[in-house]
């Protein structure tokens, strides 16, 4: 395949990061350009520009020439619904009726849910439904309804970094491969201030950027292999460091830039660490630094999820632990008691409730909007209303604020919600009250692995 050089740029993260990316596919073994098109058309697909039948295609016979297989997740239902079509068309042809047919299938073993579908255009050039869309939704019945997820609040974060620690002392993972960032930007209309002035840290704008966990996810897409998948217990987006290929497709096709390729080898050897920590219920190695050559990134902590840690720490995350002002929130998406959608409900009273504050007109109005305490009536000389106590709390801790996923237009749907200001199309980076190498990390990861490169002699 080859790629067209006159092509726009197609990546969210614009043409430099296109450039990287495109570097680091060419000092490995496997086609860049394959790399870079799949990836190009895996967010296409993501966005609704193209069908999985159609990517499935586009790509199949470039997969298996170099990979030898294809795995990717679309291929057995794409594979599926056309057998059926074909079925389909040959009891059709032999005079069985519509029900007759599909009880026939139904013995077959062939599925009727896809009987007389396929990624085709019908004549009047309207397309059918995919297929495959209609055997993800079957799949989501199958699961245990959990979805991991985060509410983050961007108003509440302090840029500490502590988060950033935690998730490196838990996972292992090597200086500027972070799984966790914090970034404090400005974007030409909100500013943030100059760290040698000793501003407050809430003087700051920051984004928390963690892997989003997407349900539709690019990066699973283009593996083809299965090592990049999405686990059906709480909807996790992992990598198996045991099928990695090290190919970097994902790393390109993810819109948020959360993949990292270890060049080297680990400082933690596999035989030092945690097995507990390393495989999940299902005995796959999934988290902690993985071996020369695979792909990493953020995991949500499956072994905290499975009970490996003990049962009070499923629904937790070193991060969300290690964050003092609680803008970290992690649990169940679906469920609506979880941390993270109990903080969305109310975003003042659950800031509140983190901060614990000892005034107590504040308890008191915390105990009435939690229904532990009744409110007075309005004519009432003494004690709060509803409405006195949800002011109160409003202007303790700031009005309920906007909600955001990132790079929504990519119909990604990641399961992290970020609470206050969204960065604008010309945020950049900016440095923060605490620098990384204040607490022992990197932040600027590309010097990092530019000097990974450079000693182990691929430029």
């Amino acid at each position: 395949m080859s790629s067209d050089p006159d092509d726009e740029p197609f990546h969210p993260l614009g043409e430099t990061a296109e450039e990287n990316y495109r570097e680091l596919l060419e000092a490995g073994d496997y086609d860049a350009d394959l790399g870079m098109e799949m990836a190009r058309d895996a967010m296409r697909l993501t966005k609704g520009e193209l069908s999985e039948a159609e990517f499935y295609d586009r790509y199949h016979e470039d997969v298996l020439e170099e990979f030898g297989e294809d795995e990717r997740p679309m291929a057995d239902s794409v594979e599926a619904a056309r057998e059926d079509g074909r079925v389909g068309d040959a009891l059709s042809r032999v005079g069985l009726d519509e029900e007759t047919r599909r009880e026939t299938m139904k013995k077959m073993g062939a599925g009727a849910g896809f009987v007389g579908l396929g990624a085709l255009a019908t004549a009047d050039g309207e397309r059918e439904p995919d297929p495959t869309v209609a055997a993800q939704e079957d799949d989501e019945d199958d699961n245990d309804g959990v979805q991991w997820g985060m509410a983050l609040d961007l108003e509440t974060c302090d840029g500490c970094l502590s988060c950033v620690v935690a998730c490196q002392a838990e996972h292992n993972w090597d200086e500027g491969a972070n799984w966790m960032y914090i970034l404090a930007y400005e974007d030409g209309v909100v500013e943030s201030p100059d760290p040698d002035e000793d501003p407050g840290t809430r003087d700051f704008n920051y984004i928390i950027r963690p892997c989003q966990h997407c349900t539709d996810a690019p990066c699973e897409k283009v593996c083809p292999t299965t090592a990049r998948h999405t686990r059906d217990e709480g909807g996790l987006v992992l990598t198996d460091y045991d099928v990695c290929i090290g190919c970097r497709y994902c790393q390109v096709a993810c819109p948020y830039g959360v993949n990292y390729f270890q060049w080297d080898d680990p400082t933690v050897e596999a035989d030092e660490q945690d097995e507990d920590m390393m495989f999940d219920q299902r005995d796959r190695w999934v988290s902690g630094r993985g071996p020369k050559g695979v792909m990493e990134k953020c995991v949500f902590d499956p072994a905290r999820q499975d009970g490996q840690m003990g049962d009070e720490m499923v629904g937790t995350t070193a991060c969300e632990d290690a964050c003092p002002p609680g803008a970290i929130q992690f649990g169940d998406m679906n469920d609506p008691d979880s941390d993270p959608q109990q903080y969305l409900e109310n975003v003042p009273l659950a800031r509140a409730l983190e901060n614990d504050p000892d005034e107590d007109e504040l308890q008191e109005a915390i105990a009435i909007l939690e229904g532990d305490e009744e409110p007075a009536d309005e004519d009432d000389d003494d004690g709060l209303t509803e409405e006195q106590a949800e002011r109160l709390i409003q202007g303790e801790y700031g009005e309920d604020v906007s909600r955001f996923k990132l790079l929504e237009e990519y119909n990604t749907n990641p399961n992290v919600v970020y609470i206050g200001n969204e960065p604008g199309p010309h945020a950049e980076q900016v440095p923060g009250p605490v620098a990384y190498e204040d607490v022992g990390q990197v932040d600027d990861r590309i010097s990092v692995l530019d000097e990974k490169r450079v000693d182990l002699g691929l430029y």
